[in-house]
């Protein structure tokens, strides 16, 4: 298994500059779906960014 490049919420909101809870409400308006996860902790792959970023524009 190829080991894939993740990014959490948490990083998504740094990254653009806005609250955890606007990256949030974007990924569940897109229905994006985590990659993986670890713990309580959803990672998604990182062209969720530039998606999210679209959305939040």
């Amino acid at each position: 298994m190829t080991e894939q490049a993740t990014v959490t919420v948490g990083v998504i909101a740094k990254e653009l500059g806005v609250s955890d809870a606007k990256v949030k409400k974007a990924i569940e308006a897109l229905k994006i779906e985590p990659v993986a996860k670890r713990g309580v902790c959803k990672l998604y792959a990182t062209d969720v960014v530039d998606a999210v970023k679209k959305t939040l524009a």
